[in-house]
């Protein structure tokens, strides 16, 4: 099977390494961006299965992240993570196309789930516009 191909983008980089380092560990493919700029750079080189974004990002945030993302690769998954103080972000998400969202400090087994969820959704879509 092939491997899932996962973006986290998160501004904590310490978040980012550890928990690209589990994701890999749990056999997806996945690398880090620390701002929004930067992941949407990347997902210009190469191809995402599903994107994990941070709601709360200086500079472009994960909702200017997503509506960016969605024009130019419609079919890649994004799951929202928010805190509490932004619930409303991720329903807002929602409404522009992410998949679902998690509320931070998300336990891996609960990310990897939902990647898992979302990678699946994106293969129906693109089997159903193939």
């Amino acid at each position: 099977m092939e491997r899932i191909r996962v973006l986290l983008v998160d501004d904590e980089e310490e978040f980012v390494e550890s928990a690209v380092k589990r994701l890999v560990n749990r056999g997806l493919e996945a690398v880090g961006a620390l701002s929004g700029m930067q992941a949407l750079e990347l997902c210009e080189e190469r191809e995402f299965d599903v994107v994990i974004l941070d709601v709360r990002m200086p500079q472009m945030d994960g909702i200017e992240t997503l509506k960016e993302l969605k024009k130019k690769h419609p079919l890649t998954e994004v799951i929202m993570l928010t805190g509490h103080g932004s619930v409303d972000s991720g329903i807002k998400g929602l409404q522009l196309g992410a998949y679902n969202y998690i509320m931070k400090p998300a336990k891996i087994d609960e990310l990897t789930k939902q990647i898992s969820l979302a990678y699946e959704r994106k293969v129906i879509e693109q089997e159903r516009t193939a």
